[in-house]
């Protein structure tokens, strides 16, 4: 177990959007923030009735002012932007406003136990539990008179998906027929290496989480389109701004050799081998107050490391909880207004351990990985990065890249430089089959992308995490074990000499493009996407690409709007993925060249950076205002999802010992011990499996403060000082159990807290759930 280390107590403002009575088919939030009655206490009936008719009286009391206000001000509205005549907001430009716009938040927390989590592709990271809940947040842009619109994604997810695109489209279509669409849909995962697995359609992430894990795919897609429901039940007149920081000391270059590689001169256009910007759409409504953001930073959701197995959002999530729960303290995370979007950049060589990557184990232990290959005494697994809290744990590191991402919104959020977005609102979608794209280069040369296929160097890993067996990374892979040049001819045959000369330098380990049983290892059909709003672009891209290779396209795409004369010499280019689906990296052809990760992983062959560029180029034009013909939609991608195969069984029956029923206390809080801001505290329960309800936009566990008689929370699974651990204790008897741990907060009041676990188990003797809770005894906090 390795509980979250407090965060600071952060200055406390809350900034609540006005009119949100006006919330038009606004989806509710479940309210977590309840006091709870103590049992011993009762309310008589009568006294219920007489605080309900005192209500009623001074509702209106304040109907009667209003009215009366209304009429002494004329027609003049008292709520800006709201004409009481017609019952609706008036213009944005009436109001100085630019945009329509809207934000959601929703739960996406897949089966937290069991199941293989995605990022490492290690088999053994199975899911234990809950360090924080995962979040879809939906940013919703629309053009003034609402003829043109965008909603970008932000998902605590590891990479987009064709499946889970697919199912949210159905679902959208169904809500709001003709409005939300491939064309204006974008999905963009966080990255974060602490989620769930098995939501991919595609064989070769199947491998480790055992295949589709229905459970996780359902509620990934369900929370993406209630987000998608919020964010468009808030669509009111607003105002777009710009703003960008430089932020240190939050990533850094993994594969410095391969950058190397890039032209000199190309190199010394940047003062570092890492994106260092942060750059911030502020979503604003009329009146100046916030309502959110969506920001823009590259680093690997890589700051908890292949040995944590509780589900987390990693330092993205972290980013955002610390952001919203600065914003709107009292509100229950999940639940808040103001939506805070940290996205990804070109995170493909990127990573959050700043230290550098050193030797754990063996004769090296202590010194740096080689330069090279990321290796120590040869091998790739003793190889580490390094977080800026390596010293007190992994969960630390997450703590302070998260930190750094909020300080820096907040810093943008709050300076005076930021510039107003004025222009047009316009979306562009493509499907490319990238398995064999023609195109010309610059200097006239044909050339070609290849079908999918993944090198030797793929299997050796990353300093974040190294992969098995004897692989490493910049390999060419002509002397390597002879036992692999078997196994990889079961995996889409030997490649053939066409499929290997497009591939070179790369040596093919994984021949995926040719491999179809039980259904595709890979994806060739991927999405290309150009959201514009005003004179800021934004490339939504189905891949991570290496800062110099997402440097090329950002810089290709700005000089060609530039010279259509759609945009000015103040665009603003940028990249956000992996997104849609997922087709591994982008490097450019000189970091293709050196076989690292990143070059071995870039699926379609050396000329795939250049495939974006000429692909992004042709798409330029219909983002141009008033061009309104769409370009060709291509060929649309498989839809696997009824062929899906799946190894994991569902949880058949939970079983509480003779005498101690679900929700007993097996080991209690201290009693007698007055805890202190620092402390942890811990219960253990017997339990149920969590699979058996998700509890979405709920939570597994609450800690409670007495006040009065009642019993309020101040904390859930969603905050980052808690977490739920599930342990089963007999596979054959089907009995588990639960421990809840609460890491007290500097900020929190003194007073009696008491622990509470939510759980649902199941029998082989009755259909459905049986839910049950389990409270411990209750515990002093003194400040």
């Amino acid at each position: 177990m390795k509980p979250e280390l407090r965060t600071d107590a952060v200055e406390q403002q809350t900034k609540e959007p006005l009119l949100a009575a006006f919330k038009a088919e606004a989806v509710p939030h479940l309210p977590l923030y309840v006091s709870e009655p103590d049992p011993t206490n009762t309310v008589s009936t009568s006294a219920s009735w007489n605080r309900i008719l005192a209500r009623a009286i001074i509702a209106l009391c304040g109907l009667m002012l209003l009215v009366t206000c209304y009429c002494f001000a004329g027609s003049r509205p008292m709520m800006p932007g709201f004409d009481f005549d017609t019952g609706t907001f008036s213009s944005a430009s009436e109001q100085g406003a630019t945009y329509q716009l809207g934000l959601g938040i929703a739960d996406i927390t897949g089966p937290v136990v069991e199941i293989n989590m995605m990022g490492y592709a290690d088999s053994n990271q199975l899911g234990t539990g809950l360090h924080m809940r995962m979040r879809s947040r939906a940013f919703l842009v629309a053009s003034e008179d609402l003829s043109d619109r965008w909603v970008l994604i932000n998902a605590d997810i590891c990479m987009g998906d064709t499946a889970v695109r697919l199912g949210v489209l159905e679902k959208l279509a169904e809500l709001y027929p003709g409005l939300y669409t491939t064309r204006n849909v974008g999905i963009v995962g966080t990255h974060s290496h602490a989620g769930v697995g098995g939501y991919m359609q595609n064989v070769l992430p199947q491998i480790t989480s055992r295949g589709f894990v229905r459970e996780n795919y359902d509620a990934i897609v369900q929370g993406i389109v209630l987000s998608v429901q919020r964010a468009h039940g808030s669509l009111r007149p607003g105002n777009l701004e710009l703003g960008v920081k430089t932020l240190l000391e939050t990533n850094i270059n993994r594969s410095p050799y391969a950058y190397a590689a890039n032209p000199l001169e190309e190199r010394e256009k940047y003062r570092y081998d890492q994106d260092k910007e942060l750059v911030l759409l502020r979503f604003a409504n009329i009146d100046g107050t916030d309502r959110g953001f969506a920001s823009f930073f590259a680093v690997h959701g890589t700051s908890l490391y292949h040995n944590n197995t509780l589900i987390s959002g990693d330092n993205k999530g972290m980013a955002a909880y610390l952001y919203e729960s600065y914003m709107e303290p009292d509100t229950p995370p999940g639940n808040n207004t103001f939506v805070a979007g940290f996205f990804q950049a070109s995170v493909g060589d990127t990573s959050p351990n700043t230290l550098g990557a050193y030797c754990e184990t063996g004769a090296d232990a202590g010194k740096e990985c080689t330069y090279e290959n990321s290796t120590c005494n040869g091998q790739a697994q003793g190889c580490q990065g390094r977080g800026p809290g390596f010293e007190v744990s992994d969960y630390e590191s997450n703590r302070i890249i998260g930190y750094n991402q909020f300080q820096a919104a907040k810093e943008i959020m709050s300076s005076s430089t930021r510039a107003l977005l004025t222009g047009n609102v316009r979306a562009v979608h493509q499907y490319v089959d990238m398995s064999d794209y023609k195109f010309k280069l610059a200097n006239g040369t044909n050339v070609s992308t290849c079908p999918p296929a993944l090198g030797y160097s793929f299997a050796g890993g990353t300093s974040d995490g190294a992969g098995k067996f004897d692989f490493t990374q910049n390999r060419n892979g002509s002397e390597h074990n002879p036992f692999w040049q078997a196994v990889k001819s079961g995996i889409g045959g030997s490649p053939t000499d066409k499929q290997k000369n497009c591939h070179l330098p790369k040596p093919i380990l994984f021949n995926t493009g040719f491999a179809h049983k039980p259904y595709d290892w890979s994806p060739s059909i991927v999405d290309m996407q150009m959201f514009r709003v005003g004179s800021t672009i934004i490339l939504v891209v189905p891949a991570e690409f290496t800062t110099m290779a997402g440097r090329r396209l950002m810089e290709t795409v700005q000089n060609e709007l530039f010279v259509q004369g759609i945009v000015g010499e103040d665009a603003r280019v940028i990249l956000t993925g992996p997104a849609n689906t997922y087709s591994h990296y982008v490097s450019t052809p000189e970091e293709y060249r050196i076989q690292r990760y990143e070059g071995a992983s870039t699926l379609f062959g050396p000329w795939t950076l250049d495939a974006y560029k000429s692909i992004f180029t042709s798409l330029v034009a219909y983002v141009a205002d008033g061009f309104t013909p769409l370009p060709d939609p291509g060929p649309s991608p498989p839809d696997l999802r009824s062929q899906q195969k799946s190894f994991h069984l569902p949880v058949v029956s939970d079983i509480a010992p003779l005498g101690k029923p679900f929700g007993t206390v097996l080991q209690d809080v201290d009693e007698a011990r007055i805890h202190h801001p620092g402390d942890v505290v811990f219960a253990s329960f017997q339990g149920a499996n969590p699979r058996n309800n998700l509890r979405l936009e709920d939570t597994y566990m609450r800690v409670e403060r007495a006040d009065g008689k009642r019993w309020k929370t101040v904390k859930t699974d969603s905050h980052p000082s808690t977490t739920f651990e599930w342990t089963r204790t007999s596979t054959i008897l089907g009995t588990s159990t639960v421990i809840l741990t609460w890491r007290i907060e500097d900020d929190v009041p003194a007073g009696l807290y008491r622990l509470r676990y939510f759980g649902d188990s199941v029998s082989l003797w009755r259909r459905g759930t049986s839910p049950f809770e389990g409270v411990s005894s209750t515990f002093a906090v003194s400040v």
